[in-house]
């Protein structure tokens, strides 16, 4: 097994990228080999010795920044490590793909390779959610703006299949982000899309509405692109001022301070349970191939971890689930 990594991908690039691949050795069998795609003199700087034998790297003289346009970046910058390392799915001289890199050329560049899975109307992009009672998906969160009833529809069936076989979350049950429990709550597009889901997911239960986001008991959240990357970048936002909120109180008493080192476990805890760190990348849902985007803060742990969610995607037959599966409700579109 190979899976290909794009080093040049992201905040701590390559630097994260390559301790994670390095990390990720000790979590997986021999026959897992790990390539590096970048500028190979920096990708070199970073290792003190040789490199270890499951490690290879793949030169690429081009690279992508955020700067670039995602629908222009397969032609303009052909030899660039994201566009390099997702043709090398197509051409299947790696078995997957991780990028930290930015989301919207590894979208592109695996829509216009790849091309979908048959039947998929259009890709999704997924976020996993860890809470206090277990980890959840929402989808999508950018990919589809303007998406239609069916669309959803298979966003739904993805994303089941993806907690399904990667993070061990059997039959899981599927809810509608809303602005209501009701059924006649909401747009068309989200009224029209409850209906298919009640008339065909034994597993759905209902709208969610926002303040239930976390603790209802939905595995699979959906909803449009719009709604979906509003939600999670207000939680992102949200997050970094309400912990810099606590760091800046704590530091005005000394009782503060005697009273948060008395809970800092308290508080590791709740850090280790909602990090992203934890659990690394999620595939893009609806190509035909292994095409992981990871976050693009991601540090060493989350690239380890986004190997092992790649190699467990490859091993459990993702996609090809995923073909038989969209392949039985093609009639309802």
């Amino acid at each position: 097994m190979k899976i290909a990594l794009d080093a040049m991908g992201g905040d701590f690039a390559p630097t994260a990228v390559i301790k994670g691949a390095v990390e990720a050795l000790s979590c997986t069998p021999d026959n897992v080999e790990l390539i590096l795609l970048g500028n190979k003199d920096l990708i070199q700087k970073n290792f003190s010795s040789s490199l270890p034998s499951r490690i290879s790297i793949h030169h690429c003289s081009d690279s992508i920044s955020i700067q670039d346009r995602a629908s222009t970046v397969v032609k303009s910058k052909p030899d660039s490590s994201i566009v390099q390392g997702i043709k090398m799915v197509k051409e299947n001289k790696v078995n997957g793909f991780i990028s930290a890199g930015h989301t919207g050329a590894v979208l592109a560049a695996s829509l216009l390779i790849l091309g979908r899975i048959p039947g998929v109307r259009r890709p999704a992009l997924g976020v996993y959610i860890p809470t206090n009672v277990g980890g959840k998906i929402l989808c999508d969160v950018g990919a589809n703006p303007d998406a239609k009833p069916f669309h959803l529809f298979q966003f739904a069936t993805m994303g089941s299949h993806y907690l399904d076989h990667i993070e061990g979350c059997k039959h899981p049950k599927i809810g509608l982000v809303n602005i209501g429990k009701e059924s006649n709550k909401g747009s068309d597009l989200y009224r029209e899309t409850y209906k298919i889901f009640k008339d065909n997911l034994p597993n759905f239960v209902g709208n969610v509405e926002g303040r239930n986001l976390l603790d209802s008991e939905a595995n699979v959240l959906i909803c449009d692109g719009f709604v979906g990357n509003t939600l999670l970048k207000f939680a992102e936002s949200w997050i970094d001022i309400f912990g810099s909120e606590i760091r800046t109180k704590i530091k005005k008493k000394l009782s503060y301070k005697f009273g948060a080192f008395l809970l800092k476990p308290v508080f590791e805890d709740i850090r280790k349970n909602y990090d992203y760190e934890e659990h690394g990348g999620v595939p893009l849902l609806g190509v035909n191939g292994v095409s992981i985007i990871a976050h693009g803060s991601a540090g060493c742990k989350s690239i380890k971890n986004s190997i092992l969610a790649a190699k467990k995607c490859i091993d459990e037959n993702l996609i090809e689930d995923t073909k038989n599966s969209i392949s039985n409700y093609l009639e309802l579109n």
